[in-house]
Formats: structure tokens, C-alpha cells, sequence
């Protein structure tokens, strides 16, 4: 009885010690994104005042009823709610505020991916959580006849970096993820 109540202790540590990651499709908020915020736990009067729709300034920043400026861009909506909650907490405005912020479906500015050149189709690719070179690749219509893709670049923030699709064909285990706003040339002949 002992040892399965310390195997049962010793299973508990190990699971609190190495947590499961769930893979999170979240993306960052930036500035121009529009959200909706909604709050509870809280006087009714202020509900009606901070739930609604708020659009995050080029500064990267929301404004909210008693608290102010408030940095929005950075964070995934999931976090960006703990941000609200603990900040109407400190300046003890309110108790015990649960706030749900969702990407508002309205205006959203697309996240694009720019394909360049070489491709059927060159220009903005609308971004979709998850997508890799080779999708980005064929959403612009695979390459053209005079794509040499083992010579592709993918510049993300400045930085490029080279891409050898031909390998990545071959072998798509090696995909890469991007990112919104990366840009993608595949060199033609």
C-alpha cells in the first residue's frame, strides 16, 4: 500500500514538474488589429462602458475605462486578457474582473505573406496559422516554368535567409513555418 501511494506521489511530482505544452494557433496581436473585449465580475454600469470593440493604436496600445493605456501588440489575446484583469486588480478598480478578448472579425487588417517572383501568381498570400514555404508556394500558383526553387530566399524582418524548395520537396519534413509579413523570392532565368 505504501509504495503505490509514493509511486502515486512520485507520478504527480514528475507530471508538475514536466508540463504538457499544448501547441497554441494563437497569433500576437499588432497594431491596426481590432478586438473584442468583453468583462464580467464587475458592476453592470462599467460592462456596458469597456465591452466593446477596440482598435490598437499604432503605438501598440488599447485604451481602457479607469486604467488608461494599456500595451496590447506583442500579446495573444489569451494573455492579453490576464494582462487587463491584472491591471484593473492593481489599481484596484475592481475585486475579481474576468475579461475574454477575442480578434474581432470585422476589419481585421489580413496577415499576408508576399511571394515575389518565380511563382504563377506573385504577390500577397493571405497567411493562415500553420502555413509553411511549400503551401505559401502553391497558394501562388506553384512555380513558373523559369522558378529555380533550390535558390529560393526568405526574408523575415530583414533578415533573409537562403532556402533550398527543391530539398524541401523532396523531403517535407523540413517545411518551413512562416510567419505574417515574411516575404518569399524564388529567382527565375
Amino acid at each position: 500500500m505504501n509504495t503505490r501511494c509514493l509511486l502515486s506521489i512520485a507520478a504527480g511530482l514528475l507530471c508538475l514538474a514536466f508540463p504538457v505544452v499544448a501547441q497554441n494557433t494563437e497569433m500576437a496581436l499588432k497594431a491596426g488589429d481590432r478586438i473584442s473585449l468583453s468583462i464580467g465580475g464587475i458592476p453592470a454600469d462599467d460592462v456596458a462602458q469597456i465591452s466593446k470593440v477596440y482598435s490598437i493604436s499604432d503605438s501598440g496600445s488599447i485604451n481602457l475605462v479607469h486604467v488608461g493605456e494599456v500595451k496590447a501588440a506583442g500579446f495573444k489575446p489569451s494573455e492579453l486578457q490576464r494582462v487587463i484583469e491584472r491591471e484593473y486588480i492593481k489599481r484596484e478598480v475592481f475585486m475579481r474582473p474576468t475579461v475574454t478578448v477575442s480578434i474581432d472579425g470585422g476589419e481585421v487588417p489580413a496577415r499576408l505573406i508576399y511571394v515575389a517572383s518565380g511563382c504563377n501568381k506573385n504577390g500577397p498570400v493571405a497567411y493562415n496559422s500553420g502555413m509553411t514555404i511549400l503551401k505559401a508556394v502553391g497558394s501562388a500558383g506553384g512555380f513558373s516554368p523559369y522558378a529555380k526553387p533550390s535558390k529560393t530566399k526568405l526574408i523575415r524582418d530583414g533578415v533573409t535567409t537562403p532556402v533550398n524548395l527543391k530539398d524541401i520537396s523532396a523531403d517535407p519534413a523540413r517545411d518551413i513555418k512562416l510567419q505574417p509579413e515574411d516575404q518569399i523570392i524564388v529567382p527565375e532565368n
